[in-house]
């Protein structure tokens, strides 16, 4: 938890006046390997950046994030739910600055298929609400060029959810 909590900007917060809720969860967190709680901190985070890229997470979007994170981690669902929430409130304070910071710190702990999941889970995320927005289709792009993809590479992953950009529901058929 203490890498978690590190990565997520939380260092420094008085631990002490943790609920004890909150302490048996960060208890079980504690237990991840260091390399595996900075690597799922910074995968929680890119997630909740797309969500949030229309400032507004649903319900539908926190779900499919705390679904994610389960499915590329051991983490049990209130672990999972804990990391989702941690990861979406550091977004809505710290986006601006932390958004490139953390992106690259994934690129540089991730493997190129590890990415690639990340770029069809970002595209899963957007589509929760069975709606991919303008803004989430354009934060998507500039974190997979932060991830080092080529936009044709973008628009291969974002070619399973074309049902579900917002954008080209309004075309004629």
């Amino acid at each position: 938890m203490r890498a978690l909590r590190k990565l997520l900007g939380l260092d420094g917060i008085d631990e002490a006046r943790d609920s004890a809720t909150v302490r048996r969860i960060a208890t079980e967190l504690d237990r991840l390997e260091p390399a595996e709680a900075r690597y799922l901190a910074a995968f929680a985070y890119v997630l909740a950046r797309v969500a949030y890229a229309d400032l507004e997470v649903s319900s539908e979007e926190i779900d499919a994030m705390v679904e994610l994170v389960r499915e590329y981690s051991d983490l049990s669902p209130a672990q999972a739910t804990l990391v989702v929430e941690l990861a979406r409130t550091q977004q809505i304070a710290l986006g601006g600055t932390e958004n490139y910071l953390v992106t690259r710190q994934f690129r540089e702990l991730a493997s190129r298929a590890q990415r690639v999941d990340l770029m069809r889970c970002l595209f899963g995320v957007a589509a929760a609400d069975d709606s991919i927005s303008e803004r989430e289709s354009q934060e998507i792009l500039r974190i997979g060029g932060e991830l080092g993809f080529t936009r044709e590479e973008i628009a291969g992953v974002r070619a399973a959810f074309r049902d579900q950009l917002a954008v080209l529901r309004d075309l004629p058929e």
